[in-house]
């Protein structure tokens, strides 16, 4: 087995992107301690790496005949022949047990949510994809654990903070979804995935991720308005807001591919923005 074919597996980039904003939050959660164990720290990069790897795994698996469709996902290990599926499983299962056992190590908490963000994402928002674009809620979920598993590895428990962290990705991932969804609707349709708001590139597709857009700018200022972050953080997440809605308005006006894919580009960037701007305004602060 190739690297090439075991980072397709995992999904490499995306895994990296759920660990590392875990690792923000888990900086966070420290600094509500007033200390930071980074010991702690990089068994949640490890295990957070080997769960969100399992879960990506398991949706490979899931949907191997479905990729074969698929222009973007017909190169994957599976579809293409490169790992069988009995491999992919095993490979997933260690992953999965080890990458659990490591956040459970931290606190039982964090390993239940591990866990249930495994099960979540692979064996309900998978099979989804194809039935109703209800889909992309319940895939808001898992995917927004993240932060929150970040902040209780460190933390032991869910207050405030947590919930703030876990509702600011929560509302950002259906403007993001939706954007790579527009961008990408014909080649899910060779698989029947239905993400998109309305199942299609229509005017109430549109309308939908530009409101979604706009209640993200108040819950992106959650921080500062509970005062857990200053003017700072509050400036540059309503900048990045702002900017946010100003494209998803411009898939509103236009409907076209290019400004979803304006709009995709914005996503990968405002999330990384306004969590580090976080971290570093709660630690100054």
């Amino acid at each position: 087995m190739k690297w090439a074919d075991f980072s397709k597996l995992i999904k490499t980039r995306l895994t990296s992107l759920v660990v590392f904003s875990a690792s923000i939050s888990f900086l966070i959660g420290s600094r509500a301690n007033g200390h930071i164990v980074w010991i702690d720290w990089i068994k949640l990069i490890i295990g957070g790496f080997l769960v969100t790897s399992a879960a990506n795994s398991f949706n490979e698996i899931i949907e191997k005949d479905l990729d074969k469709l698929m222009k973007r996902t017909m190169d994957r290990p599976i579809p293409s022949g490169t790992m069988t599926t009995g491999q992919a499983l095993v490979l997933g299962l260690g992953m999965g047990i080890a990458g659990t056992y490591l956040l459970g190590s931290l606190n039982l908490l964090t390993g239940l949510l591990s866990v249930f963000s495994i099960l979540l994402y692979a064996f309900a928002y998978t099979p989804l994809k194809q039935k109703s674009p209800i889909a992309v809620f319940v895939g808001a979920f898992p995917g927004a654990l993240p932060p929150l598993i970040g902040y209780v590895a460190a933390h032991g428990k869910i207050d405030t903070i947590a919930v703030i962290l876990f509702s600011i990705q929560f509302i950002w991932q259906f403007v993001h979804f939706w954007a790579i969804a527009w961008v990408l609707d014909d080649d899910y349709k060779l698989a029947g995935f239905r993400l998109l708001p309305s199942g299609k590139r229509d005017l109430t597709s549109a309308v939908i991720t530009f409101i979604f857009a706009i209640v993200l700018v108040p819950v992106s200022l959650l921080p500062t308005i509970y005062g857990y972050g200053g003017y700072w953080v509050g400036g540059v997440s309503l900048i990045c807001s702002l900017i946010f809605l100003y494209q998803s308005f411009m898939l509103l006006r236009t409907r076209q591919i290019p400004e979803a894919r304006k709009l995709m580009f914005g996503s990968f960037f405002y999330l990384p923005l306004v969590q580090i701007m976080f971290l570093v305004d709660f630690i100054v602060k």
